[in-house]
């Protein structure tokens, strides 16, 4: 009896061929000899993956009668319970001493949909996490002891840093296991902990090793940012203003008139602001075009050329979204210089900074390197190193509208920031 024989071609359709034929194979050639083939020789694999996972804001996210946490873990497979081993971050946990038994009281309460493989274990916070590759091993030993495999669940509770190092070990773990994050800084539920990234520092290097792994969810719960400091809580703010001065004039005029609610942490003010800054960070990731970063233009890191480089100099001495801030200032003066931004827009910039207490100026940025230049100028070549191909640099050609170069002159950056210095002398002497 004839069967039919299956084949599939290179794009992965499937046919059925009756009666079956006996392949006529061409000849095995050497390697040498197929050196130059030509071009109908070269078969393309090309396949599509499609991504999708909830960003979500609430409060009290542990309350029992909160059913989100539960909800989004099990939207695919309702009907079992759904392994999880929960990760929480030192600062958070020093600041919030009954959250490991709330997460277990939760647990218990979703019984029916969620299973606690162990106690909630409590990792480094801050930058320092990102330093120490320790962290790192000792997560994916986690991932092992309990048994996480590709359909449990990494919950990581805590600021950008800790999502970033923690994210890298979901990822890496039998190649990924999933991911839920809940950001509990300003800086990490408006920006950071609503993209794919995950990233530790290598040798003093931002970010050298990472991945892009999009989570299973984001949940941001407001009452965490009670648990900041207000030099944290309003440092966050300064990638909202990133973000509105590359994309949305409309924004930033908005964060200008509501800058003495933001600065006295007024909640509904608060809450617009990072939903706001949040959705622009997912519009851009999901339909600029490169979500992974294989072209050489990062527009969402307006002003962190220069703010990762001064965070290495001043050892994290400054925290990022106040070295952001100063980039954010210093790029605008630039870009006023340049010609690029109408004169005034850069004061405007600096005002909104400094009335919300963030800085503009640090004196590390007059500091030497061993050639003699000014030792910041070099988190340009880093900058493009860590994206390869041509340096892109975002500036601003409106307030509300980015616009990409591929140079800098050395000379004008100087003097934009000899500008901030006089800036910062002159309200040192008032």
């Amino acid at each position: 009896m004839n069967r039919p024989a299956l084949s599939f071609s290179i794009d992965g359709d499937f046919a059925l061929d009756s009666p079956p034929r006996t392949p006529h194979w061409p000849p095995v050639q050497p390697l040498e000899a197929n050196r130059h083939a030509a071009s109908s020789d070269i078969h393309w694999q090309r396949f599509a993956v499609a991504y999708d996972y909830p960003v979500a804001f609430t409060r009290e996210i542990f309350s029992l009668d909160n059913a989100l946490l539960a909800d989004v873990i099990s939207r695919r497979e309702p009907c079992k319970p759904h392994r999880c081993l929960v990760y929480v971050d030192s600062g958070v946990a020093a600041t919030w001493p009954d959250l490991n038994r709330r997460i277990e009281a939760y647990f218990t309460a979703h019984a029916n949909r969620l299973t606690l493989l162990a106690a909630p274990i409590t990792v480094p916070g801050g930058e320092s996490v990102k330093a120490n590759l320790d962290t790192i091993d000792d997560v994916l030993e986690g991932i092992r002891r309990y048994g996480v495999d590709r359909h449990a669940y990494l919950i990581v509770i805590g600021g950008g840093a800790v999502l970033d190092a923690l994210g890298l070990a979901a990822a890496m773990g039998h190649r990924g296991v999933r991911l839920i994050r809940l950001p509990t800084t300003v800086l990490s539920q408006n920006d950071s902990g609503v993209g794919v990234k995950n990233a530790v520092n290598f040798k003093g290097y931002k970010n050298f090793i990472g991945t892009f792994a999009p989570p299973w969810a984001v949940l941001n719960d407001f009452d965490f940012l009670s648990t900041l400091s207000r030099r944290d809580r309003l440092a966050g703010i300064s990638e909202a203003i990133k973000v509105a001065l590359i994309r949305d004039g409309e924004f930033f005029n908005w964060l200008e008139a509501n800058a003495d609610s933001l600065a006295e942490f007024d909640p509904r003010t608060e809450e617009v602001m990072i939903r706001r800054s949040a959705e622009l960070h997912m519009q851009q990731i999901g339909r600029g075009g490169d979500p992974f970063e294989q072209g050489s233009s990062r527009p969402l890191d307006y002003g962190h050329w220069a703010a990762h480089k001064l965070e290495a100099l001043t050892h994290h001495g400054i925290g990022h979204g106040e070295a952001v801030a100063i980039g954010i200032a210093l790029d605008a003066r630039y870009s006023v210089l340049t010609g690029l931004l109408p004169a005034g827009a850069e004061w405007r910039i600096v005002w909104l900074l400094k009335r919300l207490g963030l800085p503009v100026f640090h004196s590390q940025l007059m500091e030497l390197g061993d050639d003699g230049d000014l030792a910041v100028m070099s988190g340009l070549k880093e900058f493009q190193q860590h994206l390869g191909g041509e340096l892109t640099i975002t500036l601003l050609a409106a307030l509300g509208r980015g616009h990409d170069v591929h140079e800098i002159d050395e000379t004008t950056m100087t003097a934009a920031i000899d500008w901030l210095r006089e800036e910062a002398n002159r309200d040192a002497a008032a």
